[in-house]
Parts: structure tokens; sequence; C-alpha cells
């Protein structure tokens, strides 16, 4: 029996479709009708029905909520957060006080979607750097929905730890106390001495192994406000545009190139940009606001000093931007290096433009095999728009903007539910999901959730093949475009109702 056939059934639809009068969207119509049918027969909440029929929406930005990780020097926060997020992000160290910086990165935990902010360790009567690390950490506590405060359950508290309880307890926030280096029983007893504090339970964790952070994100994230208010996009603001690459591909030189004047420092010695500089510049009779960044190092380079906080704030520019500039140097072979910084572009759900730089640079004769060379490179971001150019020369630099106003056209960019479902009746119909363990799980409808960047929530019977969501994502692009965008897809899988 094929898909069509067995989706054929009884319209959810309370009243007969009327038919359009255009050919197309006739066509349209019956696929998803085709789609839809039987829908029924499912068990769907109330939000898979209103997503269903939902177009769309206001053009705001849900604001997630923040918990921020405080405590003092070296007690384990970038290790919990690194556990927390699932991958090695935040820098950690033997050495007390390697993070300086606030750094915030998205998590989510039992379906919940919240930033997780790492902070410096917090001291009192200290002066310098150290003082600006505290205060930084002050910051957060105020930014904050709700704190996770770490404490070394080894050492027990100290002073300054009960000097943080002060600082918690005069914001008003709600906390969540975790007991960090709990290997075993005996760490167990350790921690229970932290109920001295009077924050309320101390949830004992190994953030190195991952011992019990189930039970202390199950607190946090009930202490976390459940509504957020929604932040309404000003379509006047001028677009942010990050430029990162490794060092001395040349994008500070892009930057006066496109300024037309010399904004920021240019040296041959590599890393000579340390801090994220924002520049408002005009291009094209437009406003725009570019973001010149440190180059990213191997993470060998990146265990101290100035190179690894130039590459934390790289990051945190990152996600402030809304498309990235790339910059590779085209006289030189893609590196681990390169790949690394676009995938954390990608990773981050930015616009993404690749700049080869240094194009003049490229023999006449070797510009035919290069081209080659880079496809084979870039083969898994087929998607990804280039540009060659030379910025010391400014050479074809005037290709920037319409590449940038594509991808940011394709980062904004909503499908409406039914020439989605169109496509994905017209999809399953031409090449349906093949059958696993003797089961073919059956697409029942889709929607896209949110734009910046596109993120599309299909609903199905059963588990969708990783290698069949790449397929979707291939023919999504060849039907409605993205170019230059990531795009993102989910699967929410909804089983039939029981028979009574």
């Amino acid at each position: 029996m094929s898909d069509d056939q067995e989706y054929r059934g009884v319209d959810d639809a309370p009243a007969p479709m009327e038919v359009p009068s255009d050919p197309e969207e006739s066509l349209d119509a019956v696929r998803e009708a085709a789609l839809r049918a039987g829908l029924e027969e499912y068990e769907l909440t109330e939000d898979d029905l209103a997503a269903l029929a939902g177009e769309a929406p206001a053009e705001t930005e849900a604001a997630l909520p923040t918990l921020a990780v405080i405590g003092r020097p070296n007690v384990g926060k970038s290790t919990l957060v690194n556990r927390i997020i699932g991958k090695r992000l935040a820098v950690v160290e033997d050495t007390p006080g390697v993070t300086r910086d606030r750094v915030s990165y998205p998590a989510e935990w039992a379906g919940t979607d919240f930033m997780l902010m790492d902070t410096g360790g917090w001291e009192a009567k200290v002066q310098g750097l150290d003082l600006s690390v505290a205060q930084q950490a002050e910051v957060a506590i105020d930014m904050a929905d709700a704190i996770l405060f770490v404490v070394d359950a080894t050492v027990g508290a100290t002073a300054s730890d009960e000097k943080v309880v002060k600082l918690l307890r005069r914001s008003g926030k709600p906390v969540i106390l975790a007991a960090n280096k709990v290997d075993g029983p005996q760490g167990e007893l350790e921690a229970a001495a932290l109920w001295n504090l009077g924050l309320g339970e101390p949830y004992p964790v190994s953030a190195l192994h991952g011992r019990g952070t189930g039970d202390l994100l199950d607190a946090a994230v009930a202490a976390l406000p459940t509504e957020m208010p929604e932040v309404e996009i000003d379509p006047e603001a001028p677009r942010r545009i990050a430029l990162v690459g490794r060092p001395n591909v040349g994008k500070s030189s892009l930057l006066n190139q496109l300024a037309g004047e010399r904004r920021v420092v240019v040296d041959e010695t590599a890393g000579t940009t340390r801090d994220p500089v924002d520049e408002r510049v005009e291009i094209g009779g437009r406003a725009w606001t570019l973001v010149d960044t440190a180059g990213i190092r191997r993470r060998v380079h990146m265990t101290k000093g100035a190179d690894f906080y130039a590459s934390l704030r790289t990051g945190a520019a990152i996600d402030r931007a809304e498309v990235a500039l790339v910059l590779l140097d085209a006289s030189q072979p893609l590196t681990d290096q390169d790949t690394r910084v676009i995938s954390q572009v990608v990773d981050a759900g930015r616009a993404l433009v690749l700049v080869f730089n240094k194009w003049d640079l490229v023999g006449e004769d070797e510009r035919f095999l290069l081209e080659r060379s880079i496809e084979q490179d870039l083969v898994q971001l087929p998607w990804a728009l280039r540009i060659n150019l030379s910025a010391r020369t400014g050479w074809h630099t005037n290709r920037l903007v319409p590449a940038i106003d594509l991808a940011l056209g394709s980062w904004d960019q909503r499908v409406s539910t039914g020439r989605l479902n169109s496509f994905l009746g017209e999809l399953v119909a031409e090449h349906p999901h093949p059958v696993r363990s003797g089961k073919q799980p059956k697409i029942l409808f889709g929607t896209q959730a949110s734009t910046r960047p596109p993120r599309f929530v299909i609903f199905a019977s059963g588990f969708i093949d990783p290698t069949y969501r790449r397929f979707i994502e291939r023919r999504l692009r060849e039907r409605f475009g993205f170019e230059g965008s990531p795009i993102q897809i989910s699967v929410r899988v909804r089983e039939k109702r029981k028979r009574r």
C-alpha cells in the first residue's frame, strides 16, 4: 500500500476545502489535504493542532531564561558548564581564574531551552583584573533568572563562599546549590555539611564524571521562569555582521576597506586583534554594524593567555551577530582551524558567507584547481555562499552586500504551513521513508516553528532516520532556496490513539 493510500481518509478540517482558482495552488491544496488526512487517529495536543493551522507570527524573538553559574575560583564551574551543554566549549584548567568574562551558551534539559552563563570566580577584597572578574560575576547575578551556586564539597564552605551567599540572598533570585567534586559516599557526607549555608538542599555532583547532574538540572530548570517576554525585532536597526576566521586572514583589512578608512589596527603579525570591535559603517548607502574579531586559534594554543580570552569573546560576537563572514586565505589550503570556525558559525545558527580573501595572490592557472579543491573541502556545505575577493585592493568587495542580503533573506525566510505540507505530501508520495526493522514511519505534518535560523518541526508516527532528515533538508533547499542560511529540522513522534 502506498503512502498516499494509507493516509487517504476523512480530513480533519471541519468544513469542505475551497478549491483555489490557480491550478498550482489547487495542486498544493490537494497534496496538503492528503498529508493531513487521518490525523484524528493520532494523539495530537492543542499545541500540535495550533502549529498545523498557524501562519507567520509577529516578528518577535522569545527571550530565553538565563541560568548563571556562580562560585569562587577553581570549584569546577566551567567543567560543569561543559557537562550541561554536552560540549567542551568552556576552557578548563587546574589553574584558578581561567574564566574571566561572562560567556553564555544555549542549553537544553528535559525539553526546556535556556541560556547557561559561565562566569569567572568571585572573590572579596581583590584588586586589578581579579576585581574586574568579580564585578562581571555580580553583573551575571543581576542578569540571571536563577543561580547555580557551585561549591567544592571536598573543601567545604569557605569564607568566600559565605560572602557569595550574602550576595545571592540580596539578589532575591532562586538559588540551586551544587556540591561539586563528589565521587563517592564519602563525598556525599561532605556535601551534606553544606546545608549550613542556608540555601536549601545541596545537590552532590561530579562535573567531571557526570554523577548527579540529572537531579541538579531538574531542580535548576524548575527554578527558571516558564514564560519569558517577547522581544520585538526592530526592522530599521542595522544588521550585525561578524568578521571571523583564523589569525591573519585579513579580517581587519576587510573592515577598513568596507569602511573606507583605517578604523582598526592592521599588522602582519597574527593576533593583532584581541577584543571584538564594533564599527558602524555605511556600505551601498545603508548602515551596517561590523564586528571585527580575534582569530580563532588551535585548541592547544588556547590553554592560557590573551589568545584564549580573545577566542571566547569571538564566540560571543558570533552569537550577537546575524550573519558571519568567514574569511579564508585563498593562497593556502583549507585548514582544520578554518573548518572549526565554519562549524562554530553553523552551530550558532547564523547566516553564513564564505569569503576567500587574497584571491589576487592566486595565479590564473591555479584558480581552476583551487575551485575544485574548495568544492571537495566544502562538500557538506553546498548551501553556503562564496565570494572571492582581495581585502587589500578592494577587488570584488562590491559583491559582498548582495551575498549578505541573500543570506539574511534566507535566514529570515518563512514557509507557510500550507506550502510546507504540500511539499511534504509530494515528497512522501515520491520517496516514502524506508522500512526499518519491519516498520515504516509516516510523516503526519510539519510546520516552521521559527526563523533566524529557519527551524522546522515534523510530526511523525515514528523515528525518522538521519539520512532521511538530510534528504528532507536537501529537498527543502531545492524547493525554497535558503542559500546562505543553516536550517534546523526536529522530529516529534506522535502515537496512534488507543482503541477503547
